[in-house]
Order: structure tokens, then C-alpha cells, then sequence
């Protein structure tokens, strides 16, 4: 049984690794479930940091928009208005000015508003803008790279295909000439929660920088060699320091400004909207309802601070996933202990999430539901084998022991676990007891096959009763006789007591089967020795056929005893099992001496008595 339980998990172990090697590599049935796992502690420990005080969104917010619709209409408003917001956030020497609207097109009724607005753009010489990767493959649509790619701030790598093309939607012409472009193209993963943000797009062999990214290096921040970053949420939503465009603007028109002067010094300014109606939102781990200008502030604040998310190697998981594996592995095979593995690997279930948690604090994703799961999945099916064999060996071990115990004794031996290799090859103290019928030859001479055959039956049921009813081991029948012992596969400190008590009800038995087995059973009679004392107990035999059996000197000195009961009395015992008797405390039995024989094997006689019950 423990080979094939070693070759039945050492395969299952196998089977689930290659299992876990398709999902890791290629699959990836789990990575929605881990996705899921992963955004639940992301925006816990979101809730954690705080972000960098150093980026501040000018917010086009809903009261923005309803403040300034009486005076100046509804949006998009006059350029001239962002024309003058950046003239005064130039004067308090702002780090950067990046603005997360796509002026795409010229204003035709509002030609000097767009004038002004170029003036004021072409003062300045850190202000950036947005622009977008279009997938639009139509050649005409497509800008040349090698003669418009520098001027878009596009660098070529070394493969790069020199007469490759990309679609591109730009900002205006003074907008491209300031050179401080940028792709603002925040993607979704693909069930459309956005996690994070390309730090440059490659478009054969060309890399088209993102808008963070642009801000980042103009900055002069080293940025990351990945072509995307994970993003690191700090705060809810709407946790960057955020100023209303209404109170600056309004504040622009007073004679006497009442904000601080230095509101904006050495800041990264951020021009965006979170107002709803303009519906910039994106769902994030965050919240399913994010501004967009909020996810730039964060990919910016990212690269400012290189504090951005790392996934872990891929082989760490991986690796994490067969350990587990060969883990349970060895758990069931060393020890096949099923509830404590469980808990084992309850418990580094535990750790693991707790690890993959803690990781976020060295800004580390580490991906570990997908190796425990499989881990569970591997100790179910092990467990539900483990459990079938089981409950196999434990209907095996009440057939087998149900044929010489009482079904008490097995309820007892089979709760514990023992098997036949576990009762096998102990060295024990017991009682032997043989029991044989007086003139049993001539007896079958005298009647016919069935009748002795039903004779026997119904004698050996009712004896066994007896060595039962003493919850003794009924080792054997050996034709005619009965061969029983206690102390063993149960340790029972009282075993000659029992042995003798059994013996004594075996000869009361036999008084009532003689009354009712009739004229063939009237004359029935029968010897019993008992002895006590060391003894080799097992299951002995061949391969295909087992007895649990009791073999030495005691055994042979009980089974001659027995011989010795002829023309004496019907049951003797040893001075050993007397004197075991007689050490138990209140013994209701008493024993008369009936002297000494010489017994074969031994040079010294034998001291034999007859137990009987005391008055």
C-alpha cells in the first residue's frame, strides 16, 4: 500500500506540474481570478501612500463649468482663457505645465482667442501637450517617420524601418513646433480596468513616447527601460492636490488676488477635467469611475519618483507553484496526515497572500493566488485518493480482524489506523488458551460428514462467544480445537484473568450445547490449557494468505497443558497465568493444585492448577 500511495501522488504530483507549467506559460485560466486579488490589495494599499504634493490638477471640475457657463459659454471655452491661466502660472515658475487637452482643431469663430493662445504657448518652454497613436493602418493617413519623427520627439531604435509610417492625431502647428509632445493613450487590460501606462509605444522599431514619460525627461528623471509601467495609485480618487479652474481664473480677474503667489512654484502643473459631463473616466483598481486627468497625474507622479509597480520575474511564481506541489507531495507521502497538511497549506495560503501584500511595499506585483490554487486543487484530489485508500485498508482491516476479534475490539484497532504491517512482529505478553474435543475421532467415525460438520459449527459458534465475550483473539481453528490468546493485538493488562475467565465460560457453554445438541452431542467433551508469557505475535504466512498468529514457547506449553487435562479435570492452567490471576486485584477466582507433570520441551515439570470461580 505505501508503494502504490507513493506512485499514485509521485504521478499526480507529475500530472498537476505540467498542468501548472501549460497554465503558467501559456494559459493563464487564473490570471482573472489574480487580477481580481491583485486590485483588491492594490487599493487597499493605495489607501496607504500619499501622493506626490508636488503634482497639482488645475480641474475643469463640474462647478467649473457651471460657474462659467453665464460668462463665458458652455465648453470648450475661449483658448484666451488658457492663454491667460498659463501666463499666470508662468509667473510663479512652475516646473511644467501639461495640459490633458487635445487641441486638435483651430477655433474658426474665435480666431485671436487662438492667436493669443499660441503667443502665450510660444513664451513659455516647459509646457507640453497630448497627442494620439490612432490604429489606422491606410497609408495616406500615416506620417513618415524618418523625416517628421525627430521633430515629434519619435526616437528611432536600432532596427528601426526607415520608411515607416504612423497615424498619429496631433495637437496644432505651435503646439508640434514647442517639440514637447507626447502619446496620451491610457489602455485598458482586457476585461477594461486600466492598471497601468505605456511609457513608450513601439512602432517598428520606432519608440513614440507617452506624455508622462515626455514630462518625466524633460524633468530630467531617468526613466524606466520597460516599455510600461504598473501603475502605483496613491489615495482614492481625487487625492492629488486639485485647485478649481473657476477659483484661478476668477482670481485672475481681481485688481487685488487674494491666492498665494507661490501656489504653483516648482510644481507640475496638470490642466484637466473631472467634471462628468465631459466623461474622462476610466474604471481602475481604484474606482470604476476614475477622472483621466487623475490617471496622468499618477503615471507623472510614477516617473517623477520612480516608485512605479514591478512585476517579479515570471519563473518566481512559477517556480513558487511546483514547490508547493512537490511539497504536498512529500507531505502525503512522508507522513499522510491529511487534515494537517490542510492546515499546513491553510496556513501558507495565509503567508502567501500576506507576502504577495507586503510586496507592494518594495513596489512589487507578485502573483501568488494561481500557484496556490493549484496547490488546493492538487491536495483535494490527493486527499479524496488518500481517503478512498483508507477507506479501503479500513474495510480490508475489518474483514481481515473481524475474522478472529470481537467486532468491539475491532471498532478499537481500526479507529487507531493499525494495519497488518502495524500488528505485525511484536513481542508481546500474553495468554494462550487451547481447547480440544475428548474422543472426537471415534465421535466422526460414529455419524455421518453433515451431522459432524453442523456439530461443529454449532460448537465453534458457541465458544467463540466466550473468547469473544472476553474480547480475546480467536488465532485459529485447527480441526477439532480452538487456539485463542489475549494481551494482543490490544494491550490488556488483565489478560490471564480474561484467558481463565474464558475458559471457565467455554466449559459452562459446553454443559448447555450438550443439552441441546442431542444424542450426538450428549457425550461430547473437551480439554483446556492456559498459559501466560512472552510471545512473537504477527501476521505470518505467504504472500497470498495471512493468519494473525501467536508463535513460541508459550504457545507450545499452552497447546501441552491442554493434553494434560485428560482424566484430571477439564481446564488447567499454568503456575505463571495463576500467579498473573492472583496479581489482579480482587480475583474471583481461586485455584487448586493438581501437582506436577512432565511436559515435552521442558527438563523442569510443569506445576499445573484448575481455576474455579470463588464461593
Amino acid at each position: 500500500m505505501r508503494h502504490h500511495g507513493r506512485y499514485s501522488f509521485g504521478l499526480l504530483a507529475l500530472i498537476f506540474s505540467l498542468a501548472w507549467l501549460i497554465e503558467s506559460q501559456w494559459l493563464h485560466i487564473f490570471a482573472p481570478l489574480q487580477t481580481r486579488l491583485m486590485d483588491v490589495m492594490v487599493a487597499n494599499h493605495a489607501l496607504k501612500s500619499a501622493p506626490d504634493r508636488d503634482v497639482v490638477i488645475v480641474d475643469i471640475d463640474e462647478r467649473s463649468l457651471a460657474e462659467m457657463s453665464p460668462s463665458v459659454g458652455r465648453w470648450p471655452w475661449p483658448r484666451s482663457m488658457h492663454a491667460e491661466l498659463i501666463e499666470a502660472i508662468e509667473r510663479q515658475q512652475p516646473r511644467a505645465i501639461v495640459f490633458d487637452i487635445l487641441f486638435s482643431d483651430l477655433d474658426k469663430t474665435r480666431p485671436q482667442d487662438d492667436a493669443y493662445f499660441f503667443e502665450a504657448i510660444s513664451a513659455t518652454n516647459n509646457t507640453y501637450f497630448p497627442m494620439l497613436v490612432l490604429d489606422d493602418n491606410r497609408q495616406a493617413a500615416r506620417i513618415p517617420l524618418a523625416q517628421y519623427g525627430k521633430s515629434l520627439g519619435i526616437v528611432p531604435g536600432p532596427h528601426a524601418d526607415p520608411h515607416a509610417g504612423v497615424t498619429l492625431l496631433l495637437p496644432l502647428i505651435p503646439m508640434v513646433e514647442t517639440g514637447r509632445l507626447g502619446a496620451h493613450n491610457a489602455i485598458n487590460d482586457s476585461d477594461g480596468v486600466l492598471r497601468g501606462y505605456p511609457v513608450y509605444h513601439e512602432k517598428s522599431g520606432w519608440r513614440i513616447p507617452s506624455l508622462p514619460a515626455r514630462v518625466a525627461q524633460g524633468l530630467g528623471h531617468a526613466l524606466p527601460d520597460a516599455a510600461w509601467i504598473t501603475l502605483n495609485w496613491h489615495g482614492r480618487a481625487l487625492s492629488h492636490a486639485r485647485v478649481s479652474y473657476a477659483d484661478v481664473y476668477a482670481d485672475l480677474q481681481r485688481k487685488q488676488p487674494q491666492r498665494p503667489t507661490n501656489e504653483f512654484t516648482g510644481k507640475i502643473v496638470i490642466i484637466g477635467a473631472t467634471a462628468n459631463g465631459l466623461h474622462d473616466v476610466r474604471a481602475t483598481p481604484i474606482d470604476g469611475f476614475y477622472p483621466g486627468v487623475e490617471i496622468l497625474a499618477t503615471a507623472i507622479d510614477n516617473l517623477k519618483n520612480g516608485d512605479s509597480l514591478r512585476p517579479v520575474p515570471d519563473w518566481i511564481p512559477a517556480a513558487i507553484g511546483f514547490l508547493l506541489l512537490w511539497s504536498i507531495y512529500a507531505g502525503f507521502l512522508r507522513f499522510r496526515y491529511v487534515i494537517r497538511i490542510g492546515l499546513a497549506l491553510a496556513v501558507v495560503t495565509l503567508l502567501s497572500l500576506l507576502a504577495s501584500y507586503m510586496a507592494l511595499s518594495w513596489r512589487y506585483v507578485l502573483p501568488l493566488l494561481a500557484p496556490v490554487a493549484f496547490a488546493w486543487l492538487y491536495y483535494v484530489i490527493a486527499a479524496l485518493m488518500e481517503y478512498l485508500s483508507e477507506r479501503k485498508a479500513r474495510e480490508r482491516a475489518v474483514q481481515t480482524f473481524g475474522r478472529f476479534l470481537d467486532p468491539r475490539v475491532v471498532k478499537s484497532l481500526v479507529e487507531r489506523g493499525e494495519t497488518t504491517q502495524s500488528l505485525s512482529g511484536k513481542s508481546c505478553d500474553i495468554s494462550v488458551l487451547f481447547s480440544d474435543i475428548r474422543g472426537f475421532t471415534t465421535l466422526s467415525e460414529a455419524s455421518t460428514p453433515e451431522e459432524v460438520v453442523k456439530l461443529l459449527n454449532g460448537y465453534f459458534t458457541l465458544q467463540a462467544g466466550a473468547v469473544f465475550g472476553q474480547e480475546g483473539t480467536l488465532d485459529k481453528y485447527i480441526g477439532d480445537a480452538i487456539m485463542a490468546f489475549w494481551g494482543a493485538p490490544e494491550h490488556q493488562p488483565d489478560h490471564a484473568t480474561r484467558a481463565v475467565a474464558a475458559a471457565l465460560d467455554m466449559s459452562e457453554r459446553l454443559e448447555k450445547f450438550r443439552e441441546q445438541a442431542g444424542p450426538l452431542g450428549s457425550e461430547l467433551e473437551i480439554g483446556i490449557g492456559v498459559h501466560s508469557g512472552p510471545a512473537v505475535v504477527g501476521f505470518i504466512g505467504s504472500e497470498n494468505r495471512q493468519d494473525y498468529t501467536a508463535i513460541g514457547d508459550t504457545v507450545n506449553l499452552a497447546s501441552r497443558i491442554e493434553g494434560h487435562t485428560k482424566g484430571i479435570c477439564r481446564v488447567l492452567v499454568s503456575e505463571e497465568t495463576k500467579n498473573r490471576c492472583e496479581q489482579q486485584a480482587d480475583s474471583p477466582y481461586e485455584f487448586v493444585d493438581r501437582g506436577s507433570f512432565q511436559v515435552k520441551g521442558r527438563v523442569q515439570p510443569v506445576r499445573l492448577f484448575e481455576p474455579r470461580e470463588k464461593s
